[in-house]
């Protein structure tokens, strides 16, 4: 384990679990690493008086937001709120998303600067919106991409809402605006009622960096709203970058987060020569997350031992993401031991189990739901009873009162259930959108 602590900046430590031990010819090394950031918030605002935070609010305000009519208005008032919530010093734009994107407040290509004056005019002006036209959700992102662009500020955070399916434009269109945006800025999206598709919604958060969710009913917006302002005005360092170092020979088979939802962040490599690439976390307050890393070595032999990665987390200059780094965070090992005994080489680490079943509850619960809409019964009885029992063993209690909304649960211990005969869109939906949360690995006193 080590950490990094600078002036201002959250502190950082890296943990790295794993079974060193390989056996005899093995090549696959598997270490869960954790990440825990303390001591965020209470930062000085820059002497400068630059925001250190950016938030771009996007409202979908194509003409399905009027049916039922009082979808908008929620939609307003949680606008609102998510407004109200806003630190004094962070710059902030409100977009309204029809088949155009068009600038709310403040216009003008800018952002503006929250005080009590700048959020009574927002408010305001969101009170004016109005449904009509379609839905073009990557123009709605590049608008907020060029609004990022004319703020300094090194968290950079997008709020996107929708009701519907981004019909107006090619998934390709919509593609190339998620690729142009990556990196720029976060985003968090949430459908609204079910008229929306999941595999859309969660793209865009998975493609940004953020969080889908569903929310089912347009009165929870609010709430809904003014938690995700919560967690981004905890954000106090933007633009932190995973580094994984392997040796000559070696390579990363894959990165992914684990926790708090699965994230496969491997096909978002840069590289950071000599040996080195970098995938990105985006921005960090007081929390802690888990990546799970795989990397295949050459195989050293027997007795041998040998470092099969170096991890670190760093931080680039803002405004500078192809800059070297301007710090290290926090940085640990990952190890190969190879040895000819076999109780210690195929001893599974109980981080590494957790996080591989957690992955596969959530690749079980797409597979079952997506066998249950093309009427394949037997199929999808048994997807979704091996999502209950991964549920069960694990204890991903949230994911497991899901699970019993589709199914019923003779035995969740083995996974034997029974294709619930009616099951409500908004709750298939909501299974959907939340099975890639996780719950994390209890530490046993070996661990601590």
């Amino acid at each position: 384990m080590a950490d990094f602590e600078k002036s201002h900046t959250p502190r950082f430590t890296v943990d790295v679990y794993q079974n060193e031990y390989l056996p005899r010819g093995a090549r696959e090394v598997h270490a869960i690493v954790t990440v825990t950031a303390t001591g965020s918030g209470g930062r000085p605002v820059p002497a400068d008086g630059s925001p250190r935070a950016a938030v771009v609010l996007m409202v979908d305000c194509s003409g399905s937001m009027n049916r039922p009519p009082d979808k908008l208005r929620h939609a307003r008032l949680a606008t609102e709120a998510a407004i109200g919530a806003l630190r004094d010093g962070v710059a902030f734009a409100v977009v309204a998303g029809t088949h155009r994107a068009a600038e709310v407040f403040p216009g003008g290509g800018r952002l503006a600067v929250a005080d009590d004056a700048t959020r009574a005019a927002a408010r305001a002006a969101v009170r004016g919106l109005t449904a009509s036209g379609g839905t073009a959700i990557g123009a709605w992102l590049r608008l907020a991409g060029r609004l990022f662009d004319a703020s300094p500020a090194a968290i950079r955070h997008g709020v996107l809402l929708t009701d519907g399916r981004d019909e107006h434009e090619t998934p390709e269109l919509l593609r190339e605006a998620l690729d142009a945006c990556a990196g720029r800025f976060t985003c968090d999206a949430r459908g609204v009622g079910t008229d929306w598709d999941v595999t859309e919604v969660a793209g865009i958060a998975s493609a940004l960096l953020g969080t889908a969710d569903i929310v089912a009913e347009p009165e929870a917006l609010a709430a809904d709203f003014t938690a995700m302002m919560a967690t981004t005005m905890g954000k106090e360092i933007g633009d932190v970058g995973l580094r994984l170092w392997t040796p000559r020979g070696a390579s990363v088979r894959y990165v992914k987060q684990v926790a708090p939802t699965v994230q496969d962040l491997t096909g978002r490599r840069s590289e950071s020569p000599p040996h080195s690439g970098d995938y990105p976390t985006g921005s960090w307050g007081d929390e802690t997350r888990d990546y799970h890393v795989c990397v295949l070595v050459p195989d050293a032999g027997v007795g041998r031992e040998l470092l099969a990665a170096r991890v670190a987390l760093v931080v680039r200059e803002p405004g500078d993401p192809a800059g070297p780094p301007a710090a290290t965070l926090g940085h640990g090992l990952i190890r190969a031991v190879w040895t000819d005994d076999l109780a210690a080489a195929t001893a599974v680490n109980p981080a590494v189990a957790h996080y591989t079943g957690q992955a596969e509850l959530a690749r079980a619960i797409r597979e079952g739901l997506d066998l249950r809409r093309r009427g394949d019964t037997a199929g999808a009885t048994a997807r979704l009873g091996r999502a209950v029992r991964l549920a069960h063993a694990s204890g991903n209690e949230a994911t497991a009162k899901l699970l019993a909304k589709v199914v019923d649960v003779e035995d969740a211990a083995t996974g034997t259930v029974r294709l619930k005969a009616r099951v409500s869109e908004a709750d298939e939906m909501t299974l959907e959108t939340r099975s890639t949360k996780t719950v994390r690995v209890k530490k046993t006193s070996e661990d601590e």
